[in-house]
This record gives structure tokens, sequence and C-alpha cells, in this order.
């Protein structure tokens, strides 16, 4: 599950880099606008939505344990 999440914040901050990179460069050099930017946030918003649900569905399986405080001490 470690892995599973690792992965995930790479794939994360990979999309945020590629819509960086397309923010920068798109409209450059009297080259039309493209949406590749658009897509790339939302795909990094659909990745952290799925890297959430997985994360519960972890937990709700009983294949991750919460660590911290815990409540009533």
């Amino acid at each position: 599950m470690k892995y599973l999440v690792i992965l995930g914040f790479v794939a994360i901050l990979a999309s945020l880099g590629s819509a960086l990179f397309f923010m920068m460069n798109d409209g450059k050099d009297g080259k039309p606008k493209t949406s590749n930017m658009a897509r790339a946030l939302a795909l990094r918003v659909g990745l952290s939505v799925l890297l959430f649900v997985c994360i519960l569905v972890a937990w709700k399986m009983g294949w991750i344990q919460p660590t911290g405080i815990r409540p009533g001490q």
C-alpha cells in the first residue's frame, strides 16, 4: 500500500509539472493555444480523488491502520 501511495503522489506531481510546462509554452511563437494545461490539471484532480478513495478503501478493508493520537486519551 505504501508503494501505491508513493506512486500516486509521483503521478500527481508529474501531472502538475506537465501543466506548468504547457502553461509556459502554449501560445508561444505565434502557435495557437491548446487545452493541454486544462487536461493536465483535470488529470491531477482525478488522480488526487482516486488516491483518496484508494486510501479510504484500504482503511475500510483493514489493509492500513491509522496511527497517531488515539481518541479518548
